[in-house]
């Protein structure tokens, strides 16, 4: 099983901490956040991990150097930010090799039982699913992507920060994905100079063929802004962060 990482995003919510370190090098109780995804893909199965750079590049490099893992990081830098779709389909060719695969953002601490989602996204896929999402239970609806779900798990309405919410489900950036996703993106993919995102190009083109799988009771907080961050220093078990 491969993954993706999505790290490469500047972080300009989480100001001043990401004015010299990016996002993703965050640290929770003296590790930081990449180093908490890099053991929770290991314990799972992931055998190599794709991580996007752009914004304070040279430290998730270094980072990425010196990590002791059973698993293999690789990095794939951004001079420009390509967009979390953009940055699939820019590196396609990472799990061309792949039946299925992982997506993840980096910018989220998790402990989710990353086992359970890949089997139940194997139970759906042989229902035609193409994308099982990682859905939780959202205070604020109109800040998130909305999903709202059949009587099956299959999502029947995706849209991003909705002004008129239909469910509390919202996408947590987490994603077990079937290579035929690439198909879809081809079709879909039209202007080329464009920042291309998952969320808005993207999820929406696949209602019907995604499904949604219930994140809790684990644990799933985007750490985007000071006051996020410190809530989840305060959530998080200390024994989690420092494994």
């Amino acid at each position: 099983m491969k993954a993706f990482l999505l790290a490469a995003g500047k972080g300009t919510r989480l100001r001043p901490y990401t004015d010299t370190h990016p996002k993703c090098l965050i640290p929770i109780h003296g590790r930081p956040l990449l180093g908490i995804w890099v053991d929770l893909l290991a314990r799972h199965g992931v055998t190599e991990v794709m991580i996007n750079t752009h914004h304070h590049a040279g430290q998730v490099e270094q980072y990425v150097s010196r990590t002791v893992t059973t698993m293999t990081l690789h990095t794939a830098h951004e001079p420009q930010l390509l967009g979390s779709a953009g940055t699939l389909w820019q590196n396609r060719g990472f799990v061309a090799d792949q039946c299925e695969f992982i997506i993840a953002y980096a910018d989220n601490l998790t402990n989710i039982d990353l086992s359970k989602m890949i089997d139940i996204h194997r139970q759906f896929r042989s229902m035609g699913g193409v994308l099982t999402m990682g859905l939780f239970k959202a205070t604020n609806p109109h800040a998130c992507g909305i999903a709202t779900l059949d009587e099956d798990n299959k999502i029947i309405s995706f849209v991003e920060k909705p002004d008129h919410p239909e469910s509390d489900l919202a996408n947590g950036g987490i994603y077990v994905a079937s290579s035929q996703i690439f198909d879809m993106m081809q079709n879909a993919r039209t202007d080329q100079s464009k920042v291309w995102d998952l969320g808005h190009h993207v999820l929406p083109l696949l209602i019907g063929k995604m499904y949604g799988f219930h994140i809790a009771p684990a644990y799933l907080k985007d750490i985007g802004t000071p006051e996020a961050y410190q809530e989840a220093l305060h959530q998080w078990p200390a024994s989690e962060g420092v494994q």
